[in-house]
């Protein structure tokens, strides 16, 4: 998350951009809640009412109604009786249409009115600087946050497929499952604990919101070098994550990755604290760098019910999984679980299951497990025959 140095007289218009995304998604929500949950639906019906009802360009619009497609989708996904999203967080989307980044760390945004020009100030040694040196890496969709009376900018990243031999036909792919107790877990049980990055970012908070009543010169002083700690340890605790989701894919023989799609996250983790979903996005951007480094594939799946299905006979259901005590218990075949590890199969599963992993028709044919292979129909290849294959 990185601050943006913002001018006075832009600093309002901002400020009315965000009111105007939150007011728009929930125009967005509003008409559509009910009645459909796709993006392509939902900006169907409702683009024209956000045109005409709010001040946001048309490429906004389209995001806003695309933001709103994605919370009720992850509602109805919670529980049957879900109640509609309401949209509070000072927050909106941007990409690659609606912002440009210049040399020397400039970035201009779309706002309600005039484009604004803010530059991003980065922390010592901040992560966003290897990929803004480094031109096989573009901007993409990104974030603008307001809190403390602050703005910061979350700077999504892609790299293009690069010309090089991808994965063929018999790539095995590493699914790999986010979440809040663990912060990420892979098919082939590796886990990650999240609990004391939460932890840390909880007693933040509780310091945040107390230095904020006191609001002297000493407090945001002792606010500001809080905050550059918890940043430090946020950024070095990713970084151990990503090195040991890629070391796993090394060791398995793993030439793709495959994550849950990411927007939106938050809203389908209801026990989510508001920095996981752009923890989640810079973990994401941090295996994709050092995977690219590897040629190892990254890409996201649909994550749809991939906390509710059982790996073992695929049977779907939203009380499969017990949240607060992170299990999985199949209503129908009995198998047991920790919820992240099931749901870290199911994506892996998704990804070999769903054909070619790009228009160029890579495909793969293996998800890693800790104890072997399996293939799109199920078929378990355990590693003492994948080693004896080998073998000269």
């Amino acid at each position: 998350m990185t601050r943006l140095a913002v001018e006075d007289e832009d600093h309002e218009r901002l400020l009315s951009m965000v009111r105007e995304w939150k007011r728009g998604c929930q125009i967005a929500v509003n008409a559509a809640w009910g009645v459909c949950h796709t993006r392509n639906e939902v900006q169907k019906l409702a683009y024209e009412k956000l045109r005409e009802r709010t001040s946001l360009g048309s490429q906004h619009a389209v995001l806003a109604t695309h933001r709103a497609a994605e919370a009720i989708k992850r509602a109805l996904e919670r529980d049957d009786d879900a109640a509609k999203p309401e949209f509070t967080s000072p927050t909106v989307v941007y990409d690659s249409r609606t912002l440009t980044l210049f040399d020397h760390r400039n970035i201009s945004l779309t706002t309600t009115g005039d484009r604004v020009r803010c530059r991003l100030v980065f922390p010592d040694h901040g992560y966003q600087s290897r990929y803004l040196d480094d031109d096989r890496w573009e901007p993409a969709k990104s974030t603008l946050h307001y809190r403390d009376g602050e703005f910061h900018f979350h700077l999504g990243f892609r790299r293009p497929r690069p010309d090089v031999d991808l994965p063929t036909e018999d790539a095995t792919v590493l699914g790999v499952s986010l979440g809040v107790e663990n912060l990420a877990v892979t098919s082939t049980a590796r886990f990650f604990s999240g609990a004391e990055l939460t932890h840390r970012h909880a007693e933040f908070a509780d310091l945040r919101e107390d230095l904020r009543e006191t609001n002297t010169r000493s407090a945001r002083r002792t606010l500001r070098q809080a905050g550059e700690r918890i940043e430090n340890f946020t950024r070095n605790t990713l970084h151990e994550v990503a090195g040991g989701i890629v070391s796993e894919a090394e060791r398995h023989g793993c030439s793709v990755i495959a994550f849950g799609e990411l927007e939106g996250v938050q809203e389908m983790l209801t026990e989510a604290a508001p920095f996981h979903g752009q923890a989640f996005k810079r973990l994401f951007e941090f295996v994709a760098y050092r995977a690219a480094e590897r040629d190892i594939t990254v890409v996201q799946v649909n994550p749809e019910y991939t906390s509710q299905r059982c790996t073992s006979c695929g049977f779907t259901h939203p009380q499969n999984r017990d949240v607060e005590n992170n299990r999985f218990e199949c209503l129908k075949c009995g198998s047991e679980a920790n919820d992240d590890y099931n749901a870290a199969k199911n994506v892996g599963f998704r990804c070999i299951r769903r054909g070619p992993l790009s228009s160029r028709g890579v495909g793969a044919k293996y998800c890693a497990l800790g104890s072997g292979r399996v293939t799109p129909d199920g078929e378990f290849v355990p590693n003492e025959e994948l080693e004896a294959v080998g073998k000269p």
